[in-house]
């Protein structure tokens, strides 16, 4: 398949990889454009992931208050270098994650933050669930981790499916991201506060 400038043109402005890496891409994957664009995000994140040594001490504070008034969140997203820190895509990043969070409402950032009791206790109320509708005791099992793996998609941050895009998950957007600018993002932290309700989240430390 002859490989047009025009295409080349296309994978470029969406990825915002180099001439080059776009047409090998293109030829590669015999101008699919979906393929190319997998396989240049692999690469991206690849490169990114070369670099996980570096530091991450750039980055923007992004505030975000819903019209009205009822719920504000504050993060903190991190990066290499203050040039991708000014970039829009790094700071559209950091308002829509904000957007996101006062929108969804995360609990955790990942699932290995939820403390074991709390995991405890939705395992043991979903079987008890199970069993009370009558479920074979043999199939009870895979069910009750069926329940928990939504159960962390519906309070973890990176495992929720993005608001902008459901069939994405937060962790996929941010890594869309950091295979776009090349460098290693972190969300550091974030806390939300919604009017007449205490803080749910507080402020997650661990890095994405």
């Amino acid at each position: 398949m002859e490989i047009t400038t025009a295409m080349v043109k296309q994978l470029r402005e969406a990825t915002s990889a180099g001439i080059l890496d776009c047409r090998k891409a293109l030829v590669n994957c015999e101008g699919d454009f979906e393929q190319a664009t997998q396989l240049l995000r692999e690469k991206g994140l690849a490169a990114v992931a070369e670099r996980s040594d570096r530091q991450v001490a750039e980055g923007v504070l992004e505030a975000y208050v819903h019209p009205g008034s009822p719920v504000a969140v504050l993060l903190e997203l991190n990066c290499e270098t203050d040039f991708v820190a000014s970039t829009d895509d790094f700071k559209g990043l950091a308002h829509d994650l904000a957007l996101h969070i006062a929108f969804a409402a995360p609990r955790y950032k990942t699932r290995e933050e939820v403390p074991g009791e709390v995991v405890e206790e939705a395992r043991v109320n979903y079987r008890a669930q199970a069993l009370e509708a009558g479920k074979p005791e043999h199939i009870v099992d895979r069910m009750v981790e069926g329940r928990l793996e939504k159960f962390y998609a519906d309070i973890c941050l990176m495992e929720q499916p993005f608001v902008k895009d459901e069939d994405k998950s937060v962790l996929e957007i941010i890594d869309d991201v950091r295979a776009k600018l090349g460098e290693k993002i972190v969300l550091r932290r974030f806390v939300r506060y919604e009017l007449g309700e205490e803080i749910v989240n507080g402020e997650q430390a661990a890095e994405a």
